[in-house]
């Protein structure tokens, strides 16, 4: 469902937030507020590292739609990702993706996999869903549900399923 009011208070701190946290430059730490804000200045959309903190804390919570878009656009995101909830959902998915490929071995995994067959594929693809089952994760990384690390743990028997 669309929620077009959704650009308010704690919904864009997180939305804002979130993209802090997961769009990070290789090589390096996250982002700061200065950073961002002097990087979209000079794409032409002024904008001060205090405002965006005060975004991100959201003790301000209705910048103008240039803001938005500047933002949008420094962290590669469509400007809807700020007011759509099925945009946010879209767009935290691809990025959960490309958070897990950071991962130097599962770079690994997926490289080692160029050039095999789709049943081969298959195969594989079967198997880990076998294994992310005994590890007691959900069949789909990209949802997962937060776990604690003692649910993580307890892998069940492998005679269970």
């Amino acid at each position: 469902m669309t929620d077009t009011g959704n650009t308010s208070g704690r919904a864009l701190a997180d939305k804002l937030n979130h993209l802090f946290d997961t769009v990070i430059p290789a090589g390096r730490g996250p982002y700061s507020s200065e950073e961002a804000a002097r990087a979209i200045t000079s794409e032409g959309v002024p904008i001060s590292g205090s405002y965006i903190w005060l975004l991100r804390r959201g003790q301000r919570d209705n910048p103008t739609l240039r803001h938005l878009t500047g933002m949008a656009k420094f962290f590669g995101v469509p400007p809807a990702y700020f007011f759509d909830d099925q945009v946010s959902q879209k767009v935290n998915a691809d990025l959960t993706l490309l958070t897990a490929l950071r991962d130097s071995q599962v770079q690994q995994v997926a490289l080692r996999t160029a050039g095999l067959s789709p049943q081969t594929l298959s195969s594989i693809s079967e198997v880990i869903e076998r294994v992310r089952e005994l590890e007691g994760l959900s069949r789909d990384p990209m949802h997962e549900d937060s776990q604690s690390e003692e649910e993580v743990r307890q892998v069940p028997d492998v005679g269970q399923t």
